[in-house]
């Protein structure tokens, strides 16, 4: 996919994904196989415990991977969907922000697989490891990612 501006993905995701918006999700870097988006901290991401909820973490998650899929094969990838999301739960994070490093695993022709891995603000240890399946609209040719 030709070069694209973070302001113009994230228009481009609202678009197809209004949720993006409600959660308030930000694409902080992109690049042809990898992204980091921000998921900003609010009170009623918190869930009992003071932690913040797992349905708030799989939702930046599945964002991430998203911005991943339209990174890598273009507007074609709007149409993608996920079709498997799996989670570790690796700690709980504290009431901060949370933030997603995603990368592109492989995309074929039918189906792209990546990872994403959660950290809390301000902490190395991640809090999440998250696997992603997106299914592909038809037609699209097969991409290649080589290792970086």
């Amino acid at each position: 996919m030709a070069r694209i501006s973070i302001a113009a993905l994230m228009r481009r995701t609202r678009k197809t994904t209004p949720l993006a918006g409600l959660f308030g999700f930000r694409v902080e870097k992109i690049s042809p196989r990898s992204v980091i988006v921000r998921l900003p901290f609010r009170r009623d991401f918190v869930r009992a415990g003071g932690t913040v909820n797992g349905p708030a973490m799989m939702a930046v998650a599945d964002y991430a991977m998203y911005v991943v899929v339209i990174r890598a094969i273009g507007a074609r990838g709007e149409g993608a969907v996920t079709s498997s999301l799996n989670i570790n739960f690796l700690r709980r994070p504290p009431p901060v922000d949370i933030v997603a490093h995603g990368r592109m695993i492989r995309c074929g022709k039918r189906l792209a697989f990546g990872e994403v891995t959660l950290y809390a603000e301000g902490e190395r240890e991640p809090v999440a490891h998250i696997t992603v399946t997106y299914s592909v609209p038809p037609g699209i040719e097969k991409v290649s990612h080589k290792a970086p």
